[in-house]
């Protein structure tokens, strides 16, 4: 399993035996990433990639300092789930 930031595409991905098996997307905005749709492929379902592809995003905005906005009702899911990850919400 392989996780990186595919910035040209705007994505964050994750690889199973190199195939792409899912992605979250993102629009980075000055100080804040705008996390605006996750999804696995339906073969890769049930592994808890989505998981570890959205904890991999958040440690990566909190290690450049950027803020997270959570439009996708996954990310935020997971946020509310994941308390340790609360500081990292923008303020509205």
């Amino acid at each position: 399993m392989k996780i990186l930031d595919n910035s040209a595409e705007s994505r964050f991905e994750i690889h199973v035996d190199g195939q792409l098996a899912g992605f979250a997307e993102y629009k980075l905005l000055p100080s804040t990433i705008v996390f605006t749709h996750t999804e696995v492929k339906p073969e890769f379902e049930g592994q808890g990639l989505a998981g570890r592809l959205v904890a991999h995003a958040l440690d990566a905005s909190r290690d450049t300092g950027l803020k997270v906005r959570p439009l996708c009702p996954y990310v935020a899911r997971y946020i509310s789930r994941h308390p340790e990850y609360k500081d990292l919400l923008e303020e509205e």
